[in-house]
């Protein structure tokens, strides 16, 4: 990161409201941007998964040889915030959990934030599953419900056959989520990133520094 901002700009800061005494550091509000049209461009990047524990700095050691070169990582995705948009390894993730619900938790009855979470429910849904029972093919819908509408559900499974003499199985199924699993897949999610191409690195960084420095 410290070779990064050697690029930036420097601007006069004031340090005493009677501007008297001033320094000069660097402009931290520059911003650099891939263009939409860039990255949407498949040939220039490729799908990856982060792994537990890897972070931008780790990635771009590995897959560019240079650690300094994370920014093109979290610029190419659109992480304006590691510590938000990054997926947080498992242990992370666990106290992050604990810490977030810990205000709903029955502490002094030995709750935790992670226990709250993992026994109360964020998301109700209704699977409804379309057979066709000649074909066997099938067609799911999902739909969020609320809680008092999951309470009142009960799952069915009834064959019709329709006016055209196709035999079709339709069957409702509730569901829902708890806190816990939707902080794990919104983690989860976030595993699935952007790597610009080997090939267009030093195109990139040579972009970068006429931008930044214009």
């Amino acid at each position: 990161m410290a070779k990064y901002f050697n690029y930036f700009l420097k601007t006069v800061y004031f340090l005493d409201d009677d501007k008297t005494s001033l320094d000069v550091v660097t402009n931290l509000t520059t911003k650099f941007k891939f263009d939409n049209t860039f990255k949407e461009n498949t040939v220039v990047y490729y799908d990856y998964v982060v792994n537990d524990g890897e972070t931008p700095e780790i990635i771009a050691d590995k897959i560019y040889g240079s650690s300094e070169r994370h920014w093109i990582i979290l610029a190419l995705n659109d992480i304006v915030h590691p510590q938000f948009d990054w997926p947080l390894e498992q242990k992370s993730l666990i106290k992050f959990i604990d810490k977030k619900y810990k205000d709903r938790a029955n502490t002094a009855n030995g709750q935790t934030g992670l226990s709250w979470s993992q026994s109360n429910y964020k998301d109700y849904f209704i699977t409804e599953t379309i057979t066709d029972l000649n074909t066997n093919s099938t067609t799911i819908y999902v739909n969020e419900i609320t809680a008092q509408s999951y309470a009142n559900t009960t799952d069915t499974a009834t064959n019709y056959t329709l006016s055209d003499g196709t035999n079709v199985n339709i069957s409702k199924v509730k569901s829902r989520k708890s806190y816990y699993d939707y902080e794990i897949d919104n983690n989860e999610s976030k595993r699935n990133i952007k790597l610009l191409k080997n090939e267009f690195i030093s195109l990139i960084e040579e972009e970068f520094k006429n931008i930044i420095q214009w």
